[in-house]
């Protein structure tokens, strides 16, 4: 009997660490983050009626702007996630141009994640593009303005992803969404996306070879970036796009390259060069199907805040740009002083 007794014991308390083990297992958490960033930016053409800007986000002149206020709410479950990010400003209604309706407030990312094992994740919802190496928060980047190479190929998509760890730093992704940018798809084609990353088992080295494709489009990216020294590191993206629209052929194609330096804790450098081909004359870009810009920005760190003052210079094959009494020229040069703080 006491034998029975002294099982039953065991058996309950089993029962309980059990029960505790999945309770803990199960608990929730909640995280907030946020960032605010504004800046004031000038062209010295001046041309009139006009921002001699062809780039995402800082189409003004002269002016004082915000550029976008964020908040964000990631929640995990077990094996389970989500994530409202949501934008107001000019820089979320642009991230957001195909979506009817948008003005200053705009839904960055929304979606819900299963991960059945610790190498498996799937993911339904909206989210940044796995494409390029410039993010559209301005607190990830180094540069205040953005390439071309960011502006125009995808900012989001909209679909069914999956992520497959394969050991070590090597994973890919592998997905269906709707047409780029699109939330709601504005027909039945879909897109195929995708990703191939690795590194080395240090971190110093890592490379993401992307790609989107569906009826009519195609796009491979290819990302690079290096760690040289405690200071010194450099990044490449390169990207190549091409669409079918009814009879209209477009493609093209962009390099960019990164030097980060960081001399000091507080203080870093940015500079980048970047190369625009609009190959096949789409209309990107109107008459010219060149353009190399050079951007050097500076990141004053003062605890949440960074302070970016930036200088410019556009240079293209076309008279694409105006000066102050409207002549067409082919180069321009800006100033950016931002601010950009993150919570």
């Amino acid at each position: 009997m006491l034998k029975k007794i002294s099982a039953a014991c065991i058996g309950i308390l089993a029962l309980q660490s059990a029960t505790a083990q999945s309770d803990s297992a199960k608990k929730s958490t909640t995280t907030f983050t946020g960032s605010v960033d504004a800046y004031y930016r000038f062209n010295f053409n001046d041309p009139p009626g006009g921002t001699n800007n062809l780039t995402s986000f800082t189409n003004s002149k002269n002016s004082f702007e915000l550029g976008m206020a964020s908040i964000r709410v990631d929640h995990t479950m077990g094996k389970v996630s989500a994530t409202a990010d949501i934008g107001f400003g000019k820089r979320a209604q642009e991230f957001s141009y195909n979506e009817p309706g948008t003005t200053l407030a705009a839904v960055k990312q929304a979606y819900v994640s299963y991960a059945p094992s610790d190498k498996v994740k799937f993911t339904i919802g909206k989210w940044a593009t796995h494409i390029g190496y410039e993010l559209l928060d301005a607190y990830a980047n180094r540069n205040y303005s953005m390439s071309y190479g960011f502006s125009y190929g995808p900012f989001s998509h909209t679909g069914l992803k999956a992520d497959i760890a394969l050991g070590g730093k090597t994973a890919v992704m592998v997905g269906v969404a709707n047409p780029t940018d699109y939330v709601s798809a504005p027909n039945s084609v879909k897109v195929f996306i995708a990703q191939f990353s690795t590194g080395s088992s240090n971190d110093k080295l890592k490379a993401y070879l992307n790609f989107q494709g569906g009826t009519g489009l195609t796009q491979f990216d290819l990302v690079v970036a290096g760690v040289i020294t405690n200071q010194f590191n450099i990044a490449y993206d390169g990207s190549v796009q091409s669409s079918m629209i009814g009879k209209t052929y477009s493609s093209w194609k962009a390099h960019t390259l990164y030097f980060n330096y960081d001399p000091a804790k507080m203080f870093g450098l940015t500079l980048r060069a970047d190369y625009f081909d609009d190959r096949k004359l789409s209309p990107v870009l109107g008459s010219a199907n060149k353009v190399f810009a050079t951007t050097l920005s500076g990141n004053i760190k003062i605890d949440n805040l960074t302070i970016i003052p930036e200088l410019r210079l556009d240079n293209a094959t076309g008279a694409i740009f105006s000066k102050g009494n409207g002549t067409a020229v082919n180069n321009t040069a800006s100033f950016i002083l931002a601010a950009v703080y993150k919570f």
